[in-house]
């Protein structure tokens, strides 16, 4: 029996959908609740919604792997054609991968670390065909090859570690693809990419649709959303609010969920309406914004890493109030540039100013000091935790970091509930640890714990990527609000170029270690000189137009 099944009727149909956790003291929490939807062969149906949302975890349902303490019931739950509703770890190990393939967004974990990458899709052909150990080697190969990996063979030799965040999205759709499923479920596929490779993610996935294949794709991403979608199912709360066709879903929502999403995606536009100068009092302390002594300038900067140049001549400079974009691809050196910016590395080539002078021209305590007044907020907050740390000790670390006279307890955790009143959060987080805050939260915190030495520069190296739009708007708003209240400069580093339209005042674009290009950011945006930037424009997804009402 073929394992598709005629192009009118339901690969998967799944009604009454439910799906909980045991909770606190045992009662349970609804993670999705009362869930339908269908998807046919050649259609794309898109589940989209923040975090916490329950979009994953409905599409996990449809593998078993909703997790080991899930309780998953369903009116219907029917894959190609039959009952799943009693399916236990044998019949989804026989679903997984030969009538469903999984990607997942997070490649680097989802890859197994110690196997090369070749052999890792072998194995999965292995499993489902009667195929030799050297055909599932060759087809391994000829699958890289068709998800558009460079040098297959070469690839395939190589381990997960070995490869961009790009080439190890290409071999987890490899993976996916190996046996040719009639259903791909792609959670997040493009989150973190950049624009250039989410753009080649996207055609690839948009020709599987195109042969047959179906789509379940999960994002909060509307314009990732709006490239393949022929549905959209928008969830909230385990709950799912609106369904409906893309267009008229993505132009005329509905639902005030969906219209929240919707307005909270970054277009870049923002900024570009309200691109006026801004007032001398948003620097009360100093000049106006982008005037004056640079407080961080770069010239001529050059850095080698493990015998390669990632950082070739590059010059430019960051004044009080003002934000500087760096954008670029993964390997283009903005995070190379990050740290020599912060000190934590010395340029082979160049100076790198801060005030006036090298990180070198200092003394061991006079860094020390400059150090305070140069932080840095991280695309993963929760990395840069110890999660053993309560909020409040956290802050109270950075509050007393290099004093020689601590302030009392009461004092310490006084400043630190007005450091989180600052980013917009409350007092009652102060004991929660970072692994119990959400996403939005977590960000939050690093931006306070930055804040509390007073920083006169933050380099934000990523710091929304990996955050749902709604949150990402919110981190921009507050970012925005510290450079107009308090004059603080920011260095924004990004691959997403809407983000650094929104915030940006002029921006520098980097390509192999170089800066091609360099200017106000509007003019980079709307009259692009350099090739390369034009390129990065062109591959961004875009939203349909919005219906004015």
């Amino acid at each position: 029996m073929s394992r598709t099944p005629p192009q009118d009727q339901p690969l998967v149909e799944v009604r009454g959908l439910s799906v909980s956790f045991a909770g606190e003291r045992g009662a349970p929490a609804h993670a999705v609740r009362d869930v339908s939807f269908t998807v046919r062969p050649g259609e794309c149906l898109a589940i989209a919604g923040e975090s916490g949302s329950g979009k994953s975890v409905t599409a996990r349902s449809l593998l078993g792997l909703a997790g080991p303490d899930a309780r998953v019931t369903a009116e219907t739950l029917r894959i190609a054609g039959k009952d799943a509703t009693g399916y236990g770890d044998r019949q989804w190990r026989a679903v997984r991968g030969r009538h469903i393939g999984l990607v997942l967004q997070d490649a680097l974990v989802s890859l197994d670390p110690l196997r090369p990458t070749g052999r890792e899709i072998s194995e999965a052909l292995r499993l489902h065909l009667p195929l030799s150990r050297e055909e599932a080697a060759a087809r391994a190969v000829e699958l890289l090859r068709l998800t558009g990996t460079p040098e297959p063979e070469l690839r395939a030799r190589q381990y997960p570690h070995q490869l961009s965040g790009g080439l190890r999205q290409r071999a987890l759709i490899a993976c996916a693809l190996a046996c040719d499923p009639p259903l791909i479920v792609a959670d997040e596929p493009t989150t973190a990419l950049d624009v250039t490779v989410q753009a080649q993610i996207l055609r690839l996935l948009a020709e599987r649709k195109a042969a047959g294949t179906a789509l379940l794709l999960i994002s909060h991403d509307l314009s990732v959303v709006a490239q393949l979608a022929d549905r959209v199912m928008v969830m909230k709360d385990g709950l799912v609010v609106e369904e409906g066709p893309a267009r008229r879903l993505l132009t005329a929502p509905r639902h005030p969920y969906t219209r929240e999403l919707r307005d909270a995606a970054p277009t870049g536009l923002r900024r570009a309406r309200d691109h006026v100068a801004r007032p001398a009092t948003a620097a009360p302390t100093g000049p106006a914004a982008g005037e004056g002594t640079p407080l961080i300038e770069a010239r001529g900067l050059y850095a080698s890493y493990d015998g390669r140049r990632v950082v070739d001549d590059v010059s430019f400079s960051l004044r009080e109030g003002e934000t500087l974009g760096l954008v670029g691809e993964s390997g283009s050196g903005k995070t190379t540039l990050a740290r020599l910016v912060t000190g934590l590395i010395r340029p082979d080539e160049g100076r790198l100013l801060v005030d006036g002078r090298t990180w070198q021209e200092r003394t061991a305590r006079e860094r020390r000091e400059t150090r305070r007044s140069v932080q840095t907020v991280h695309q993963d907050p929760l990395g840069s935790f110890d999660p053993r740390f309560s909020v409040r000790r956290v802050l109270e670390e950075a509050l007393t970091a290099g004093r020689d006279r601590k302030p009392s307890r009461a004092s310490r955790r006084e400043h630190a509930a007005e450091l989180l009143e600052r980013v917009g959060l409350g007092a009652a987080l102060l004991e929660r640890r970072p692994l119990h805050l959400s996403g939005g939260q977590r960000q939050r915190v690093a931006i306070a714990r930055a804040l509390a030495l007073r920083p006169r520069v933050l380099v934000c190296d990523e710091p929304v990527s990996a955050l749902d739009v709604t949150v990402q708007a919110e981190i921009l708003r507050l970012l925005d609000g510290l450079r107009a209240e308090h004059g603080v400069a920011c260095l924004f580093i990004s691959h997403d170029l809407r983000v650094v339209r929104e915030v940006s005042d002029r921006v520098v674009v980097l390509k192999d270690g170089r800066a091609v290009e360099t200017g106000d950011t509007e003019d980079v945006f709307t009259e692009p000189r350099h090739a390369y930037t034009r390129e990065l424009l062109s591959a961004l997804p875009d939203l349909p137009e919005k219906v004015l009402t």
